[in-house]
């Protein structure tokens, strides 16, 4: 029989678990959550993450492709944190749920990291 191990807490999560977990802004305030990630297939590193916001009961959503280094995670409210006001939601590149974003365009991923001042993952600017 195996004795009660306490978890040790530690720096890796699974995917699933970062799927839907709540986007905040700095002051609290939910801005969504996260829809999915968007994994750079050689070197295994989180490139994006999908904010899901806006819509009701999933219909009418817009998803927003996040430089993964936008988001921190914030521990004493356990959410990702997101510091971007409304206007700056409304302008950020995004799609609807029901479309898909064109991951095979780099000329969108450049566009959407110069709207966040990143430097992309891939090198350059």
């Amino acid at each position: 029989m195996m004795a009660d191990v306490k978890e040790k807490p530690h720096q890796l999560i699974a995917s699933d678990r970062v799927e839907g977990t709540a986007v905040r802004r700095p002051n609290g305030e939910r801005i969504g959550h996260i829809e999915r990630l968007m994994i750079d297939k050689v070197s295994g590193k989180v490139s994006y993450a999908i904010l899901s916001f806006g819509g009701f009961l999933g219909m009418g959503a817009s998803l927003l492709p996040l430089p993964w280094a936008r988001l921190t995670y914030n521990t004493k409210i356990e959410a990702y944190q997101l510091d971007i006001d409304d206007d700056e939601l409304r302008r950020a590149p995004s799609f609807r749920a029901d479309k898909d974003f064109d991951w095979g365009d780099r000329s969108k991923e450049i566009e959407l990291h110069q709207y966040y001042g990143i430097p992309p993952y891939w090198g350059g600017f």
